[in-house]
Formats: structure tokens, C-alpha cells, sequence
């Protein structure tokens, strides 16, 4: 039989399986796989966005999400072996990107309603444990894999779960404790974190690692080597009998994570980058020491590196483009990174047994929706919520003008930008494979707007009109990161940009001069007053939290009360009369606005949202009186993945 024949054939049983399986989802009332939500109505005679019922009216389904991941994880399984058919007929090499998961079975470990992720796994592969939300707040919960059975193993521990997007849990070497880093704020909010362990057969929590964030023990379980939460997040290395001893430090501005000790033990991998962009590869380091080695180049998201042998490693990685994160595989002899099979959704986590044959995969679907919220003087919430319905479906980045709202959409590997007024809405910037680095900036007198963006590491930073006119590159020349800043005169732009190394803030003209350094630390994330008196910024992180600093026009320091966020509390804005900031203030996953005064540092609540409404950015219009909201609901499960003996 003809190549192409005999690929067509068992490509179209992939396809047969695939519109099957749709038929029943849809008989069942879930979305189809390909499905990115429903569509948003509109107007039939002007295709025009409306606006919807309150919040308490529109929240999402659990049920069709618990429909969509299980048939998911069928289809994976016939999408995975036909990525090894194409390989084979079409003569592709025989890389480790075909072989690894070309014969592994790919289970639904969890399916229930809630959010699951973060999963780890017991070093003989028998037990998982993975964050989740099905109890009604984020707690640790463990699985003996093949039992079907799950415990919480901190409904009574009242710590919080510390920073899911790192390797947060974990197990004790013999796999009878479950770990998971946690934190902790004595009375000036200052944080405290440790890794504390519960017995994955039952019983209470207790200390485990007191100052200690991300870990991994030796493969004799003799050695350990961890970081702390310090600026530069400090690596150290403990010998039996012996003080821990530090072998590495980030540079200001970066972050080290992930450390995991090789097989053999001769070397310890991490990952080392900054995060603002996402600039991150996987490297190495003796340890007993000495200059890191640097393994991957991808410049962009690189998380959860794993073994699954003694040369193949494992981890997350986005693409170029922004798309991702998908699974990747390395050889750390040869250094030719590649793509593990053709996954459909991202993923959010990677664990693996010590021999490697079972690994445990956070699989995540994303849909943000904006919300226009009326604000008063004493807290409200979601009942009040009033959800816009788009005619791009999601919305990401809003930002209020006088009248209008802007926000950025996204399909495939672009970004655009939209403007809604009244009922009408009207897209007045894109360009192909072009993505939106932070978010657009308004000016003061809304005629005008700036946005940056990245394309093939290259940076714009653009202005333009409000309608979309008159758009045009002000520079390329500087590596851009986060959301830019109208000066007060509207002659410049403020931007965070890498400056040998270290972010910092840059005033770029419009005229075309050359731009001069406004902050000469590490800063990001600029916000002027609305008098123009003086410019908000954050500081560096240092372990999950950053401070809040500001300067005068002319560079010199402002003064402030102590203001310290956890991450994802970085977007700041201004009400009304330069006093008081709005800040998204809470827990992980559910946070709230809050007002804080800049002269006294005191604060006040503003929204009461219930658990399932996650705000992840939001604006405040000219005149105090309305909040836009971008809510971003999650549906993530834990995959099983099982590869064959060799």
C-alpha cells in the first residue's frame, strides 16, 4: 500500500474517533473538544456585543468541564500514536520526541469538579499528591494510584499554600510523608514560609524544612539541596553531619528554580531566568559548586524539569509565539532540545517517578471574561457584576478611558486590540504573530494610546490614536517588558525595559529622541500619579513578594509607607486625587480589591467576590466610580501518564 494511502487511512480513524466522540459530548451537553466556550450573543441586525445578566446568572459549568477533560485523555491516546505513524511513514528520524510517549498509556487521575494542579509523585510511583479546590478552598490532597481514593491532607492546617506555578509539592524520600510549601505572615505582613509534611496515610501536619522553599533530595536520600526565599533565590546544599552550604545565587532580578539533583547524582539542574519577561532555561551546576552551565536556550517559560532516565530530561517549555506550555525532551549529552508528542491543551505541571515510567501532568483549558462592576462606598460583590458579552468571545488586559474600554484579544500566535463604546465594538490594531506585552496604556487626555509587543524576540513599542488611526513604531531598540505608562506632559512614554541585565525604567520619547533612565534599580510596572508629582513602581521579587516604591519626575525618591505584594498583586491604580491606590489583594487563586492610602497606609476592602469569581487584572475608570474586570475561570485536571518497560 502507498505511504500516503496507509497514512491517510489511520489518520482518518483518528478523525472517525474524534467527530464520534463529539456527538456524544454534545448528546450530553458538554462543549465539543475544539469548543473555546460559548458564543458570545450579539445583536442579529448589527453583530454588536450585549451586555449580559448579573454574575450570579453566568457563572461556568463544572459538569462540561468534567465531560470535556475525561473525553479529552480518550482522544489523547489515538492523537499520540498517530504523531508516531506520521514519524514512521513519512520518514521522519527516530528522535526521543517519537519514542518517549509513543507506546504510554494517558489516564484521567482526577475528574471531579474543582481545580487540581501542582501534582508530584512518591519516588516509587505509588501515591500523588496535587492542590485542590474541590473542598472549597485550595488544600493538599493524596491519591495510592489505582484506588480511586483521595484524602485532604490539610482541611485543618490553616497556612496558606504557597506559589503553584513552582514545585510546591513534594515527598519525603520513603514516600510515607506528602510536603508542600507553605506561608505564613506575622503582624507587618512580612512572609514566613517552610515546607511542612502530613503521613499520606493520615495524621497531622508538622515541619518538615523550617526557611526552606523548593527542595530535592539526593538519589541516596543523604544529600539535600534547596533555596530560600532571598533575593536571588540562594541555593545550598546539605551534607550529613554538615552546615548547609551555598552554591549559587541569581543576579538581581532573576530567579533560580527547580533544583533537582541528576541521577547520578554529579550534577544539580534548575532553572534560572527572569520572569519578567519570561527569559528562563534549564542549566546546571556542580554541588559542590562553581560557574552553572547552561543546557536549553528557549529564552521563554521553562518550568519542571524531570529525569525519566539517566540522559533524558523532561520539561515545560512555550514557545516562541507565546503557545504552550507543551511537554519537551532533552538529551543533556547531545543538547537537542524537541517537543514531546502533539498534546491538545497546555499544561501547567510535570512530576515523575525516580525510574521514570509514570509521570503526573497538569492539563489546563483557560477563559477570561470581563465584568463591569459599579463601586461603592462599603464592599460589594459579584451580584452587581454585570459580564460583557464580546464579539471575539474572551478578553484579556482592560483598560478604562474616558467612555471606552479597551482590551486584547487573542487567537492563535496573535494578539489584537479592541475598543468598546457604548454597544459598539471595533478592532483598531493587529498584525500577525504579533503578541501584547503587558497591557495597552491610555493617556490622560484618552485621545491617545501605547502598547509594546513582541514578535521573534523582537520588542515594539507602539502608539496611536484611541479610534486606531495614525498607528506607528516609536521603537525597537529596547527589550520591553510589561504594561507602558503615559508621562504626565504626553511627550513620552514610560517603559520597564532590560538594561545590562536588570529591568529598569526608561523615559522614550515621541520625537524620536534617544531614551534616558528614569530609575536606575530594578523596576517595573511604572504608574503615575494622576497630578504627575511622582511615579509608582515595583521593586525586584524576593521570594513570592515585591515592594512598591515611587519617585518625583526629576528621579528623586518619593516618600511612601511600606508597601509589600505577592505576586500577582502588581498592577496598581490610581483613584481620583492621587492619594489611594486600588490593589487586587488575597489569596492564591481568589483575591479581592482593596483600597490602600498613600499617606498612611491604611486599607480598605472594596469587592467581597465569592471563591469562584478569579480576578486576575482589572482598571478603574477616570472618575473612581467603575471597575472592569478580567476574570479568568480554569479548568484543570491531573493526567496519568504510563510509559512501557524498556
Amino acid at each position: 500500500m502507498p505511504v500516503h494511502r496507509h497514512l491517510h487511512d489511520k489518520l482518518g480513524t483518528v478523525y472517525a474517533f474524534r467527530s464520534e466522540l463529539d456527538a456524544w459530548l454534545e448528546r450530553r451537553g458538554a462543549t465539543r473538544l475544539d469548543d473555546t466556550g460559548p458564543s458570545a450573543p450579539a445583536d442579529e441586525l448589527s453583530g454588536e456585543p450585549k451586555v449580559s445578566e448579573p454574575a450570579t446568572k453566568d457563572m461556568p459549568s463544572r459538569n462540561r468541564r468534567r465531560f470535556r477533560h475525561a473525553a479529552f485523555w480518550l482522544l489523547a491516546g489515538a492523537v499520540a500514536a498517530a504523531a508516531v505513524i506520521v514519524r514512521q511513514l513519512v520518514g521522519l528520524p527516530d528522535t526521543a520526541s517519537a519514542d518517549l510517549l509513543s507506546n504510554a498509556r494517558f489516564l484521567p487521575l482526577t475528574d471531579f469538579p474543582g481545580n487540581e494542579h501542582a501534582a508530584a509523585l512518591s519516588r516509587d510511583g505509588k501515591f500523588a499528591v496535587f492542590l485542590s479546590d474541590r473542598a472549597g478552598v485550595t488544600d493538599v490532597w493524596v491519591t495510592q494510584l489505582g484506588t480511586g481514593t483521595f484524602y485532604n491532607l490539610t482541611q485543618d492546617d490553616d497556612e496558606e499554600i504557597v506559589n503553584a506555578s513552582i514545585r510546591t509539592l513534594g515527598f519525603a524520600p520513603d514516600g510515607a510523608s506528602a510536603t508542600f510549601w507553605t506561608r505564613r505572615f506575622d503582624g507587618v505582613r512580612q512572609s514566613v514560609v517552610g515546607i511542612r509534611a502530613a503521613p499520606v496515610l493520615g495524621g497531622p501536619t508538622r515541619p518538615y524544612l523550617d526557611g526552606v522553599a523548593e527542595f530535592d533530595w539526593s538519589g541516596d536520600a543523604t544529600r539535600l539541596v534547596y533555596h530560600t526565599t532571598a533575593d536571588g533565590d540562594p541555593m545550598f546544599v546539605r551534607e550529613p553531619g554538615q552546615e548547609p552550604r551555598q552554591i549559587f545565587a541569581a543576579a538581581p532580578g532573576q530567579h533560580a528554580h527547580f533544583p533537582i539533583w541528576a541521577p547520578d547524582d554529579r550534577f544539580i539542574y534548575f532553572v534560572l531566568g527572569s520572569l519578567l519577561p519570561d527569559r528562563l532555561d534549564i542549566w546546571r551546576i556542580r554541588p559542590t559548586g562553581g560557574a552553572p552551565e547552561r543546557i536549553t536556550s528557549h529564552d521563554s517559560r521553562v518550568t519542571h524539569p524531570v529525569f525519566i532516565d539517566a540522559r533524558t530530561l523532561l520539561y515545560l517549555a512555550r514557545e516562541a509565539d507565546g503557545s504552550g506550555p507543551w511537554i519537551y525532551a532533552i538529551d543533556v549529552d547531545r543538547r537537542h532540545p524537541h517537543r514531546v508528542g502533539f498534546g491538545l491543551e497546555r499544561y501547567a505541571s510535570l512530576a515523575a517517578s525516580a525510574d521514570g515510567r509514570r509521570l503526573v501532568a497538569t492539563v489546563t483549558t483557560q477563559q477570561n471574561a470581563l465584568w463591569r462592576l459599579p463601586l461603592a462606598g462599603t464592599p460589594v460583590d459579584t451580584s452587581t457584576a454585570l459580564r460583557l458579552s464580546l464579539s471575539t468571545g474572551s478578553g484579556s488586559s482592560p483598560r478604562l478611558g474616558s467612555g471606552y474600554l479597551l482590551y486584547v484579544s487573542s487567537k492563535g500566535g496573535s494578539d489584537t486590540i479592541w475598543k468598546l463604546q457604548g454597544e459598539a465594538a471595533a478592532e483598531i490594531w493587529s498584525a500577525t504573530d504579533q503578541r501584547i506585552v503587558g497591557a495597552p496604556a491610555i493617556s490622560r487626555d484618552a485621545s491617545r494610546i501605547a502598547f509594546s509587543t513582541r514578535r521573534n524576540r523582537v520588542a515594539s513599542l507602539y502608539v496611536a490614536n484611541a479610534n486606531g488611526t495614525d498607528v506607528r513604531i516609536v521603537t525597537q531598540a529596547l527589550e520591553l517588558q510589561g504594561t507602558p505608562a503615559w508621562a504626565p506632559d504626553g511627550e513620552s512614554i514610560s517603559v520597564a525595559a532590560i538594561v545590562d541585565g536588570t529591568s529598569r525604567l526608561l523615559s522614550v520619547p515621541l520625537d524620536g529622541r534617544a531614551p534616558s533612565l528614569l530609575v536606575k534599580e530594578h523596576a517595573s510596572e511604572p504608574v503615575w500619579a494622576p497630578d504627575g508629582r511622582f511615579l509608582l513602581y515595583s521593586g525586584p521579587d524576593v521570594g513570592t513578594t515585591f515592594a512598591v516604591k515611587a519617585v518625583t519626575a526629576d528621579g528623586r525618591a518619593h516618600p511612601l509607607p511600606p508597601l509589600t505584594f505577592s505576586r500577582g498583586e502588581r498592577h496598581l491604580a490610581f483613584l481620583p486625587g492621587g492619594r489611594e491606590v486600588v490593589v487586587l489583594r488575597g489569596e492564591l487563586g481568589h483575591k479581592d480589591l482593596w483600597v490602600i492610602d498613600l499617606a498612611s497606609g491604611a486599607e480598605r476592602q472594596l469587592t467581597h467576590f465569592n471563591r469562584e469569581f478569579n480576578v486576575r487584572d482589572f482598571d478603574i475608570s477616570p472618575d473612581g466610580r467603575e471597575a472592569v474586570l478580567e476574570e479568568v475561570h480554569e479548568a484543570s485536571d491531573i493526567a496519568l501518564i504510563e510509559r512501557p518497560r524498556r
